[in-house]
C-alpha cells in the first residue's frame, strides 16, 4: 500500500466536514492498521417529533410496554428501529414499500386507503343560512 497523504489543518468542524464529504478516507488513513473501539458512554443524538397514532394502537403499545415494565416510548423506538433495519436489509424498491403500505388489512388505521366520510355521530348537514 502506498503511503497515506497527510491530513490538512482545519479551521473548524464545518471545514473538516466539507473535506471528508469530498475526499476518500483511504487516501489519508491506513485502514489495515485500524482497531475497533467502543464508546460505551456515548448516546446517539435524538430529535423530538410529533406523531399522531390511532388511539387503539397507542393503547396496545402501552399494554405491551407495561407487560415488560418499560416506557412505551422506548418500546416504540425499539419496534421502529427493528422494522427499519429489516426493511433496509430486504432492499425493497420504493414501489414495493408503497404497495405494502396500501394493504387493506392493516390492523390500525386505514392502511394507506383514502378515508371514507361517515355520517355516524355527525349531525345532518343543513343548507346555508341566508
Amino acid at each position: 500500500m502506498k503511503r497515506p497523504k497527510s491530513l490538512p489543518r482545519f479551521r473548524d468542524e464545518d471545514a473538516e466536514r466539507e473535506f471528508w464529504a469530498r475526499e476518500e478516507s483511504a487516501d489519508y488513513l491506513d485502514w489495515s492498521r485500524a482497531k475497533r473501539v467502543v464508546f460505551p458512554n456515548l448516546k446517539p443524538s435524538t430529535r423530538t417529533i410529533s406523531l399522531r397514532l390511532p388511539e387503539s394502537l397507542l393503547a396496545d403499545l402501552k399494554v405491551l410496554a407495561h407487560r415488560i415494565d418499560t416506557p412505551y416510548q422506548s418500546l416504540m423506538k425499539v419496534y421502529l428501529a427493528e422494522r427499519v433495519m429489516r426493511e433496509l436489509r430486504k432492499g425493497r424498491t420504493p414501489e414495493e414499500l408503497a404497495a405494502q403500505l396500501r394493504e387493506p388489512a392493516a390492523p390500525y388505521g386505514r392502511g394507506g386507503q383514502p378515508r371514507k366520510r361517515s355520517s355516524v355521530g355527525n349531525p345532518p348537514r343543513r343548507g346555508k343560512k341566508s
